[in-house]
């Protein structure tokens, strides 16, 4: 069995000119080496995986090469070039200053810095990952690195470059490599492709592309594990299985359940997205970059920031048309709002659908100021008023098959029915003085629905009022535990007959209690029966809020208003703390 080279390894650029994605830096090195113009040390800087170490090498190789060719490129048939293709040359050295960034490891290359190249011109030392290094072994280099011999040539690489002490950038001529682009990752992939006999899409290698990050390295990594789970034929939909990557299917039809402002069937497609596996902070993610491609797409000069292949640019193009671009701009940030709260939420999935449910119900013709719907239109309405109406179709009969004694004759004007007031917190302390009268048991199962527009029944009452502004609170626990804490704490007080007020503290809090007032106003004048109801909002400092009284305070306070209290006290010796 033939042994098994991964595509890392058996498709590293030999030459300058196989490089991939560093042109201008490559032909930079090669005119320094036809020219003769080589300076003593060089530090490679850049991503992981985009061919620092590989240059190296490629420049080592060349500068000691015996006959190089018209382009400057190594020859690779001298002896020199034949050692280093073997691992047996003399003159090239490697050091991993990952595990070597000791004092003595530095010392010992000083002392074979002193030994001159037996084959070819230059000894030179290529020091990987040189940020590794400590502080100590940097100073004990810095000689050296000023002053080496003639004959040697120092190539040092790192990853992070701002660890890098200024005094070893001052010696060295310092070259940053690119991050791969990602059309030219997709086209060294498909000549792999061809080269191993492997069908693979366009759409699957751009995928393969953007998971790699700009790495080269790890874009061939990828795409060996894809080669290997699903074989000589790499397609769109079993790379996106293998990789866990949500199709750009999903994103699609998300968007246009957007723009037909469909609320349901978008809540169901999430539910199926997380059914699947996935995570609900990586569609988020996704659907606020699937967004981002629609708002490029809809412009022919921003049009070549789309990354993809140019069947997925026509479907950009095509759904961006449709699209309102103020409609995408306020998802695209409602959804970036999401991906950072997603987090710390307790409820995530609660605010996934919170936030698809405001997407669909975006106005394009909305204030710029407002980026929240102001106005939710109805939904989740039609199937239960459709179960209602079966519900009250099956009761029929049973009306009718009702004996004479347990049913009331109807009158020919009924009046309507009172509303009753009912309260989530448990049963009332009140006492009602009023006459009561004996009416006929009726079984009650269900209390009608009342409009919003009903007549109020009595004046605004402090408790009541509280008791509600409460319960809202609460319900506001899981949506924003924040706010639910400042409501809590505060007090509304009754102004008028339909009309109350409520201090807060700063501005920033009187703003998250106005974005809340159409759902808090809706909700108490329901519970209230005050369709008018109408709710002040008074900004008081901090300083000039009364503090709480503490527990002695508030005894001293009781003994104050009571001589009896105050007598045993008096009596008993007793001590207030």
């Amino acid at each position: 069995m033939e042994e098994y080279i991964v595509s890392a390894l058996k498709y590293r650029p030999l030459t300058f000119d196989s490089v991939v994605g560093q042109r201008t830096l490559t032909a930079t090195l090669k005119n320094a080496v036809r020219s003769g113009k080589l300076a003593h040390a060089y530090l490679f800087c850049g991503p992981r995986g985009v061919g620092k170490t590989t240059c190296a090498r490629i420049f080592a190789k060349t500068v000691n090469c015996l006959s190089p060719d018209a382009n400057g490129d190594p020859c690779g048939e001298c002896e020199s070039c034949k050692a280093f293709a073997e691992g047996r040359s003399m003159s090239i050295h490697e050091l991993d200053a990952a595990s070597n960034n000791s004092v003595d490891d530095i010392r010992e290359l000083c002392r074979q810095v002193q030994i001159p190249p037996q084959v070819g011109r230059y000894k030179v030392f290529i020091i990987d990952e040189v940020h590794m290094l400590s502080a100590s072994a940097f100073n004990a280099f810095l000689k050296t690195l000023e002053e080496p011999p003639s004959y040697v040539i120092f190539i040092l690489a790192t990853t992070e470059k701002h660890k890098i002490l200024p005094t070893i950038l001052s010696r060295c001529q310092v070259y940053d490599f690119a991050r791969m682009t990602l059309q030219g990752t997709v086209d060294h992939l498909k000549y792999i492709s061809q080269k191993e006999g492997i069908t693979a899409e366009d759409e699957a290698l751009h995928l393969i592309a953007q998971k790699a990050d700009g790495g080269m390295r790890d874009a061939l990594s990828i795409y060996d594990q894809m080669v290997s789970c699903c074989g000589n034929n790499l397609t769109l939909e079993a790379v996106s299985d293998a990789l866990g990557v949500l199709s750009t299917d999903s994103y699609f039809e998300m968007v246009d359940h957007f723009i037909n402002k469909e609320v349901q069937p978008c809540l169901v497609l999430l539910n199926n997205i997380i059914n699947e596996g996935y995570e609900g902070g990586n569609f988020m993610n996704g659907l606020a970059s699937h967004l981002r491609n629609l708002l490029v797409a809809r412009d022919a000069s921003t049009l070549p920031l789309l990354d993809t292949s140019e069947a997925l640019r026509a479907r950009y193009q095509e759904q961006a048309a449709r699209c309102d671009v103020r409609m995408l701009y306020r998802a695209l940030r409602l959804c970036n709002d999401c991906d950072n709260q997603y987090r710390t939420s307790r409820n995530k999935r609660l605010s996934l659908e919170i936030t698809l449910i405001e997407c669909a119900q975006i106005d394009p013709d909305a204030p710029a100021g407002g980026l929240r719907p102001t106005k939710l239109a109805p939904f989740f309405t039609q199937p239960v008023a459709a179960a209602r109406k079966q519900t009250s179709a099956a009761a029929m009969p049973q009306e009718q098959n009702k004996t004479p004694h347990t049913v009331a004759a109807a009158p020919a004007q009924p009046a309507p029915a009172p509303r009753v007031r009912l309260s989530s917190l448990g049963p009332s302390l009140r006492i009602s003085t009023a006459p009561q009268t004996a009416t006929p048991a009726v079984q009650t199962t269900e209390m009608p629905e009342q409009p919003d527009s009903a007549p109020a029944t009595a004046a605004l009452d402090d408790q009541e009022l509280l008791r509600a502004w409460r319960e809202f609170a609460n319900m506001l626990q899981l949506e924003d535990k924040a706010m639910s804490m400042r409501m809590l704490r505060m007090t509304p007080e009754v102004t008028g007959q339909a009309s109350f007020s409520v201090i807060v503290s700063n501005e920033q809090v009187k703003t998250y209690l106005l974005q809340l007032s159409s759902r808090l106003m809706r909700y108490l004048r329901r519970s209230l029966l005050l369709p008018n109801l109408r709710m002040d909002i008074n900004v008081t400092p901090y300083e000039t809020v009364q503090q709480s009284l503490s527990k002695k305070d508030i005894f001293q306070n009781y003994m104050s208003q009571n001589s009896t209290l105050q007598s045993l006290v008096d009596e008993f010796k007793l001590i207030v703390e």
